[in-house]
């Protein structure tokens, strides 16, 4: 039974951050966006993290023919077919409910066992303990919850709703299209909306029974070696003091990892940077961000969040 972290959010929120963190520890496995592979990856063929071809990087080849003979087994369509039947954030009250009806519990394991072979398979190529899914959508995180044979335990990443409304806004282009493509932009108020709903969704897969533990993006920069720490031992997996002299003052140092998709931090190899990003108390309008304070008021609260911005930069 594969023993699998799922990253869990709306984007922009700090996730890719987080894997990659939890990616240097020994005992685990960071594969990246999960929920993309299929299109992304074996489809389209885009680059992983350590900069090959998906077809061409040797780990995913032996992921591949571990869970499934080949890439070119798997059915594509099927998974997409799928996925618009039972992964949609509309069908998550479903999800959520104490039993499926038979046939829709069926297209839900059916589309769960593609995720969960692809996850036994990498855990078993990387000899790691746990690998860690950062694909962020409630609603496959809603399905693996049925899953048979997954240890399936979520961390749910937060971010300050104005800080996520405000990089919904920036233009940014995704590295392994070649400078072909660019990542999906919201307007601050659509952006509230899903932070809203995302948020709420992972509040109610912990009333369900799944594990599930909350960090805060600005925690996490805050104190990255006690957040660590705090997340492997949610995982169950060790974080010595030598499992962490990757963390510096102020900086990570990360090696090339194998992420199948996500933000374009997943390229960076090297010295990372860690440090707070509150650039939306100055550079979001202040109409926007009273319009996203308002509408996320009670989650902020809940989240303890500072409803002034003001206090958010004092913390800073």
């Amino acid at each position: 039974m594969a023993r699998v972290l799922y990253l869990g959010g709306l984007g922009r929120s700090g996730t890719t951050l987080v894997e990659r963190l939890l990616g240097e520890l020994p005992s685990v496995c960071a594969l990246g966006e999960i929920v993309h592979l299929w299109q992304r990856d074996i489809r389209d063929d885009e680059r992983c993290g350590c900069g090959a071809r998906f077809s061409a990087c040797t780990f995913w080849k032996r992921v591949g023919e571990r869970a499934f003979g080949h890439w070119g087994n798997v059915d594509v369509e099927r998974v997409r077919s799928l996925r618009d039947v039972v992964e949609r954030t509309r069908h998550i009250p479903r999800l959520a409910g104490a039993q499926l009806p038979p046939a829709q519990l069926a297209d839900v394991r059916e589309y769960a066992a593609f995720y969960t072979r692809v996850y036994s398979a990498a855990a078993a190529v990387s000899g790691a303990q746990v690998v860690v899914d950062s694909s962020k959508h409630s609603a496959l995180a809603h399905v693996l919850r049925w899953a048979d044979d997954l240890d399936l335990r979520v961390v749910h990443v937060v971010r300050d709703a104005r800080g996520v409304a405000y990089s919904w806004t920036k233009t940014v282009a995704r590295p392994e299209t070649d400078g072909g493509d660019e990542m999906t932009r919201y307007s601050p108020g659509r952006s509230a909306l899903l932070w809203n709903a995302h948020n709420a969704a992972f509040g109610l897969l912990a009333r369900r029974g799944v594990p599930v533990h909350r960090i805060r993006y600005e925690q996490l920069l805050t104190d990255p070696r006690a957040a660590l720490r705090a997340l492997a031992d949610y995982a169950g997996v060790p974080a010595t003091d030598a499992d962490l002299t990757f963390l510096g003052d102020g900086y990570a140092d990360l090696r090339v990892g194998h992420s199948a998709a996500g933000n374009p931090m997943r390229f960076s190899v090297g010295r990372l940077p860690l440090r707070r990003d509150d650039a939306w108390v100055r550079a979001l309008p202040s109409g926007q961000r009273r319009l996203v304070g308002a509408v996320c008021a009670p989650m902020l609260r809940a989240y303890g969040y500072p409803l002034n911005p003001a206090q958010v930069s004092q913390e800073a």
